[in-house]
């Protein structure tokens, strides 16, 4: 059948009111329905772990005061904090309206982020072709073709990591980048080319201006997505864009012009301020030691980037890939390594170029015959390796998949402590996930613009100094002065100091809660 042409059948019943066009999903709808049911129920099933203490802090603190937060983990100012994205205010702004909690928003962006995940996909992959099943394809590398060794890092989007993630703002920031490259690729290619899209928005210089809102957003909910994302709209426009005359490029500019513009309106933080900022460069050197195993079956996807190349360099696949792979680079050879961070958006050329050439219509040839029988068979043992254990229950795994992270809640100490009151704590996960019931830290765990990094360390040394065990009372009770602590929530291997007072304690851990520094 020619494009374009439409064959009407008779008629009859319900379907003639509707012009005879009776609604049939798409492959990508009833996958992508499928899952996002199966993942919603994945990630609500495990306990929230790692980031996820942050972000339920910084829901607490903007639910307290929602045009002046404190710092999210801290009794201190939160002016200049990150944290406090667009995204994170409207988490604020829900939660006062519901009176949830930290933990339960975050519990419950999940699966609102996977909706704005998938329906981005969809769109985007749909500029690249219109093959139904193209979208399908694309899902299924974007879970599986990872590596075989466990890659768990806010941004990445494994099966198994979306366990974890999908609550935080990088899962709604990949998505949105998706929207995004989708509309900016519809704008750059000739319309007789992607009449099959249709992704809707506005036309004309409006269109243009929205689109550079929506990548302004990006940048403030989560910075380093932001990064991918402008390296995958110049892809886009250099290799698809014809005809570069005046007004072209005045509307490519009023794009970029409104992304800056918006960005640096938000009242809360100084996005550009970041640039320059290095504290947490360290962190992030360990992205880069495990690249072979944590994601070298998304190579697989090379045969494929490798003939979009040969069709045409100027591919947008193939210069977004060139160009995040340059980044990647320079964090390295920089030290900067926090751009290792957009890792999880540079695998992606790689496989959706694997899927548009494996959703070509049959027959097919010897040579992607083999490309789509290796795919699979990647696919196959990056899930027995790596994510099987994300979506198969325990009382279901026959061979013991390795599982997530099965973190302890702190609910037990919480009900004990008052909103704001200051904790010090020994324990990795306590110290990342007391914040989000509503207390503070005296030492925070985490680097924050809004913080000063030599600020934050001497906090730290003074809770290393507190927790000495050849610390004496008085140089205790001077660090409870200083930092106004109220509460220990200390490991079974920590003495509790004589002058304090058990409150409570854990029977899964062991850990100990205790009054200091004030009345009962």
């Amino acid at each position: 059948m020619s494009a374009g042409v439409v064959v009407r059948r008779p008629v009859r019943g319900a379907t003639a009111l509707r012009g005879g066009r009776a609604w049939r999903p798409t492959p990508y709808q009833a996958v992508g329905f499928l899952f996002f049911l199966l993942m919603s129920l994945a990630y609500w099933a495990v306990p929230l772990c790692c980031d996820a203490g942050q972000h339920a802090a910084v829901v607490e603190r903007l639910k307290a005061d929602l045009l002046d937060p404190r710092h999210p983990m801290a009794d201190l100012p939160g002016a200049g904090s990150a944290y406090y994205s667009p995204y994170a205010v409207a988490q604020g702004l829900f939660a006062r309206l519901t009176g949830l909690g930290g933990w339960e928003v975050v519990r419950l962006a999940g699966p609102v982020n996977l909706l704005v995940l998938l329906t981005g996909l969809g769109r985007f992959v749909r500029v690249l072709t219109p093959r139904p099943w193209a979208p399908v394809l694309a899902l299924g590398a974007m879970t599986l073709l990872w590596g075989t060794e466990r890659a768990w890092w806010s941004g990445y989007l494994g099966l198994m990591s979306m366990t974890g993630n999908l609550g935080y703002p990088s899962a709604c920031a990949i998505g949105l980048t998706f929207w995004a490259w989708a509309l900016t690729g519809a704008r750059a290619r000739d319309a007789r080319q992607v009449r099959y899209v249709g992704p809707g928005g506005l036309r004309g210089l409006p269109g243009y201006a929205a689109l550079g809102l929506l990548y302004g957003l990006v940048l403030l909910v989560h910075p380093i997505t932001a990064v991918a994302a402008a390296l995958g709209a110049v892809a886009l426009v250099t290799g698809w864009q014809r005809g570069w005359r005046g007004a072209v490029a005045g509307r490519w500019a009023l794009t970029g012009g409104a992304a800056v513009a918006s960005a640096a309106a938000w009242p809360y933080f100084d996005v550009f301020a970041l640039a320059g900022d290095d504290s947490v460069d360290g962190m992030h050197r360990i992205l880069y030691l495990h690249l072979p195993g944590e994601f070298w079956l998304a190579l697989l996807g090379l045969p494929a980037l490798w003939l979009r190349g040969r069709r045409s360099p100027l591919d947008p696949l193939v210069l977004m890939f060139a160009l995040d792979c340059a980044v990647v680079a320079y964090g390295w050879f920089s030290g900067h390594y926090t751009y290792g961070r957009i890792l999880g958006l540079t695998l992606v050329p790689l496989q959706f170029a694997l899927a548009v050439e494996l959703a070509a219509p049959r027959p097919w040839g010897r040579w992607r015959a083999a490309l789509g029988r290796t795919a699979a068979a990647g696919a196959l043992l990056g899930f027995l390796t790596v994510h099987a254990g994300a979506v198969v229950p325990r009382a279901l795994d026959p061979v013991g998949f390795e599982q997530p992270p099965h973190w302890p809640t702190y609910e037990w100490a919480a009900r004990h402590i008052g909103p704001g009151e200051v904790v010090i704590t020994d324990g990795y996960y306590a110290g990342h996930a007391i914040a989000g019931y509503g207390p503070n830290l005296a030492a925070p765990a985490w680097p924050d613009p809004s913080l000063d990094e030599a600020e934050r360390r001497r906090r730290v040394a003074d809770v290393e100094a507190y927790l000495a065990p050849g610390s004496t009372r008085a140089e205790r009770a001077a660090v409870v002065r200083r930092h106004h602590v109220r509460w220990l929530l200390l490991t079974r291997w920590q003495p509790v100091p004589e002058e304090a007072v058990v409150v409570a304690w854990s029977e899964r851990t062991g850990e100990v809660l205790a009054r200091v520094g004030g009345r009962g």
